[in-house]
């Protein structure tokens, strides 16, 4: 087949051909895929919010095709702290048939430019990049790619040398999932190597990420969506962000979870609903937030930070995370006696007091990619696996050899 820009074919970005996405806006120059739908984005008016949720974690491009060469012209938001280091560009993973089979990232895009002191945000306007991937094998097969998981990503045209279609249904259960910016995928290597993407592709399943930097702050609207998107199996994991934001007290936090819980029981009322609490984080284990920049790491070039609050603030309702930890145990076994599909996992198993000490938080609150892996494999083997809350809507034993080529 010759592999010419002239032979290419070019395709519209539909709905059809992406998963994980909630929402798709139209731009001036392509589509915007959001990860909270319109409804929700209207009300809230948090920049960090918006900025999280329009980072396409978990978001992919999905086809069916006999292509060798695909082109995906991409305008990207590219993130600059004052003061550190340039993050790298955002990557994009290509997975056919499950595997992994590219990995490359896309130049050019707006720079947004934030300062960590001040708060302060300036967005640069600049060119669409375009994604190429060539050499694929010219059978029909099932084409992933994934989307950056830290950059928002606009996308503007997909072309490529064979005719592509949707993907059939391959009935395989939809994991709908909210957390944090450690759900979104933090400092993760790649977009299919985050922690419920691995986990995902473990245990075979769909994933729907709702994980936002900064955002799991029990949001009614957040609990509306989960409620309202279809899914055969519902996480959250709830804590961290209510600390380093130092949001709320401790006699908010309780009514706050029930409500957040009983909002998704109004759609989802035998759904499986796990409720996870926080990793293990020693700068907010025993000390309330709000977190801070280290602005001493700052001026060394590194990106760190520290705990403003004290201690002894935790008699005035504070919360840290191991107040977090008790109150959502105690709050899922009050609400099991009438919620038989319902479940809690202590976020330690997945990593506690020991992985820190072998794998420390670079940045005192993200796990990078290494700690990632080990967070979603022991996820899939906790959660998905004989005995575990989703167990029977697994596929670990068929799905593990794909999970490990994706992460490889």
């Amino acid at each position: 087949m010759d592999n010419t820009e002239h032979d290419r074919i070019a395709t519209p970005v539909t709905a059809a051909l992406l998963r994980g996405a909630l929402d798709l806006e139209h731009t001036a120059r392509g589509v915007l895929p959001h990860r909270l739908p319109a409804r929700a984005r209207a009300q809230c008016t948090d920049g960090q919010l918006a900025m999280a949720e329009s980072q396409p974690s978990g978001v992919r491009l999905v086809f069916r095709t006999r292509a060798t060469a695909v082109e995906l012209d991409v305008l990207p938001t590219k993130r600059v702290y004052t003061g550190a280091p340039p993050r790298p560009d955002g990557v994009y993973d290509l997975l056919v048939d499950g595997r992994l089979a590219g990995r490359a990232g896309v130049a050019g895009g707006d720079t947004l430019t934030i300062d960590m002191s001040t708060g302060a945000a300036e967005l640069r306007p600049g060119p669409v990049g375009t994604l190429r991937f060539t050499g694929l094998p010219g059978e029909a097969k099932d084409v992933e790619i994934w989307l950056p998981h830290n950059e928002t990503t606009e996308l503007v045209a997909l072309r490529t040398d064979a005719p592509v279609e949707p993907v059939p249904d391959r009935g395989r259960a939809v994991w709908l999932h909210h957390g944090s910016s450690i759900s979104q995928g933090s400092d993760a290597a790649s977009p299919a190597t985050t922690w419920p993407a691995l986990a995902a592709a473990r245990a075979g399943v769909e994933l729907v990420n709702l994980g936002f930097g900064g955002g799991a702050l029990l949001d009614p609207f957040t609990a509306r969506t989960l409620r309202d998107t279809p899914a055969d199996l519902i996480s959250i994991k709830i804590g961290i962000n209510l600390v380093n934001s130092d949001l709320m007290r401790l006699r908010a936090f309780a009514p706050a979870v029930h409500g957040f819980l009983d909002t998704i029981r109004e759609g989802r009322p035998t759904t499986p609903l796990l409720v996870v609490s926080p990793i293990w984080c020693p700068v907010h284990e025993d000390t309330p937030g709000p977190s801070v920049p280290d602005l001493t790491a700052l001026g060394a070039g590194r990106l760190s930070f520290r705990a403003a609050g004290d201690p002894a603030e935790r008699a005035q309702g504070k919360l840290t995370l191991g107040v977090i930890r008790e109150e959502l145990a105690r709050i899922v076994e009050r609400r099991t006696e009438e919620d038989a599909n319902l479940y809690h996992l202590d976020g330690r198993r997945l990593y506690g007091r020991a992985d820190a000490a072998e794998l420390p938080l670079p940045d005192r609150l993200h796990p990078d990619a290494a700690t990632h892996r080990l967070i979603g494999e022991r996820f899939a083997e906790l959660v998905f696996t004989a005995g575990g809350p989703f167990a029977h809507r697994g596929a670990i034993a068929e799905a593990g050899s794909a999970a490990e080529a994706a992460g490889s």
